[in-house]
C-alpha cells in the first residue's frame, strides 16, 4: 500500500515511551495533551483545537470528497505503583499507564502523521479524538461530545490493546462488545449488641451475609441463560471486635450487564432482593446505585469494514472474532452518537512475555504491536471515509 511509506514505527515507539514514562490520571492530563498538541503541531496539515481543559482533537481534510471520520484514542492513566521491568517506567510514582492508553495515544499519533502526508489522495475528513478520562465516571466521551465538535462525524472507529492476547492479533465483534458498568453503596443500619445477647441485636452482617448469598441467584433464576450478567461484592465491612455486634455494615457492588433490558432488569431485583432482606431483619438501609457507563454495541456495518480492513493489512488469519467483554468503555458515548466499532489488538500474549492483564501493576506489551494499532486507525480512516 502506497501510504505504507509514511509509517514510522520508531516515532510511534519514541511516542509510547514518552507517554508511559509521563502518566497522569484521569481530568488531569496536563502534560499528557499538552504533549500530544505539540506532537501534532510538528506534523503540519493538522488543525487543533482543545474541547476540554485536557483533551486534544487534530482535523485533517482530504482534498477528496468524503465521510467524517472519528478515530479515538484515550489518553489517562490508572493510580497503580508500575512494577514492569522496562527501561521507560513511569516517573510519576503510583500512577502508571497501566492499562494501555498510552500505546492508543501513540497509535493515534502515527495514524496523524501517515494522514497528514497523503492530504491530497485522502477523502472526506478525519477528527483526531485524544479523549481525557476515559477511566473515571462520568468519562471523557460525554465532555466532548457535549461541546458540539464531533456532530458531522459519519463513523467513530476506536480500539484497545490486550496483553494476554497475542502480538499481531485483531479480534473484531459486532453488537454488544463491552457491558455497562453500575456501581452499588450499601449501608445496613442494624442494632448493636454484645455478642452474648444476639437476641437483642438486629445483626447488620447477618442482613449483608444474606444480602450477598440471595443476589448471586439474581443471575442464576432471573437471567437467562444465555444473557451476560455479572454481580459481584467487592467490599462487606463491619465490626470491630469478635464479640460485639455492630450496628452497621457497608458493602460495595459492581454490575455488568450487555443490554438495557438486562441492565433494568438486575437493578430492579437488586432493589427488591436488598429491600426485601433488610424489611425481613428489620433493618433500615441507604442504597447508593451508580449508574456507570452505557453498553458499547457495535455497528454490523463498520464491524465488517474493520474486518475487512485487518485481513487487508495482516491476512485473514491474524483477524479473529472476539466474545462480549464485560469490562467498561465510554467509547459507548461515541457509537450513541453515530456508528462504529471497538476492536481489540493483541499486545504480546504470555508466550511472548506479556502475562499480566490490563491494571496489573505489571502490565506490559511489546513495542512492535504498536505499528499494528497505527495501520488499523490509518485503513479503517481511508476505507469508511469513501463509504
Amino acid at each position: 500500500m502506497e501510504w505504507f511509506c509514511y509509517l514510522d514505527e520508531e516515532k510511534v515507539i519514541e511516542w509510547r515511551h514518552w507517554l508511559h514514562q509521563h502518566p497522569e490520571l484521569s481530568f488531569q492530563e496536563v502534560e499528557t495533551s499538552q504533549y500530544i498538541e505539540k506532537t501534532l503541531q510538528e506534523m503540519g496539515n493538522i488543525e487543533i483545537s482543545r474541547p476540554t481543559k485536557t483533551s486534544v482533537l487534530g482535523i485533517i481534510r482530504g482534498k477528496k470528497p468524503g465521510k467524517t471520520i472519528g478515530l479515538r484514542a484515550d489518553i489517562d492513566a490508572l493510580p497503580v505503583r508500575e512494577e514492569a521491568d522496562v527501561s521507560y517506567r513511569s516517573q510519576n510514582l503510583g500512577v502508571m499507564h497501566a492499562c494501555g492508553h498510552d500505546t492508543h495515544a501513540a497509535m493515534l499519533l502515527g495514524a496523524a502523521w501517515v494522514l497528514s502526508q497523503i492530504t491530497d489522495e485522502l477523502s472526506g475528513t478525519i477528527k483526531l479524538i485524544f479523549q481525557h478520562a476515559e477511566e473515571k465516571n462520568p468519562g471523557g466521551a460525554q465532555e466532548i461530545i457535549a461541546t458540539g465538535c464531533l456532530d458531522d462525524v459519519d463513523y467513530f472507529y476506536g480500539s484497545h490493546v490486550f496483553a494476554p492476547m497475542d502480538s499481531g492479533v485483531i479480534q473484531t465483534i459486532s453488537g454488544p462488545c463491552m457491558a455497562a458498568v453500575d456501581e452499588l453503596s450499601l449501608k445496613i443500619q442494624g442494632r448493636g449488641s454484645h455478642g452474648s445477647m444476639p437476641e437483642k441485636s438486629i445483626d447488620p452482617i447477618m442482613v449483608g451475609a444474606s444480602i450477598v448469598m440471595n443476589i448471586n441467584q439474581i443471575v442464576s433464576r432471573n437471567v437467562p441463560p444465555l444473557e451476560r450478567v455479572v454481580i459481584s461484592v467487592g467490599k462487606f465491612i463491619s465490626g470491630t471486635a469478635a464479640n460485639i455486634i455492630p450496628d452497621t455494615a457497608e458493602l460495595a457492588f459492581t454490575v455488568r450487564t450487555t443490554t438495557k433490558e438486562m441492565r433494568e432488569l438486575t437493578e430492579k431485583r437488586l432493589r427488591e432482593v436488598i429491600d426485601g432482606i433488610c424489611k425481613a431483619h428489620g433493618a433500615t438501609y441507604e442504597l447508593l446505585y451508580d449508574k456507570g457507563y452505557n453498553p458499547l454495541v457495535n455497528d454490523e456495518a463498520c464491524t465488517a469494514l474493520a474486518k475487512t480492513v485487518a485481513i487487508k493489512l495482516f491476512g485473514e488469519e491474524a483477524c479473529k472474532d472476539a466474545l462480549p467483554q464485560l469490562g467498561g468503555e465510554d467509547f459507548s458515548y461515541y457509537l450513541e452518537k453515530a456508528p462504529g466499532t471497538f476492536v481489540f489488538i493483541g499486545g504480546g500474549g504470555f508466550d511472548e512475555g506479556c502475562p499480566f492483564v490490563n491494571h496489573h501493576p505489571k502490565f506490559q506489551i511489546l513495542d512492535k504491536t504498536l505499528i499494528v494499532g497505527t495501520k488499523m486507525y490509518v485503513g479503517f480512516a481511508l476505507e469508511a471515509a469513501k463509504v
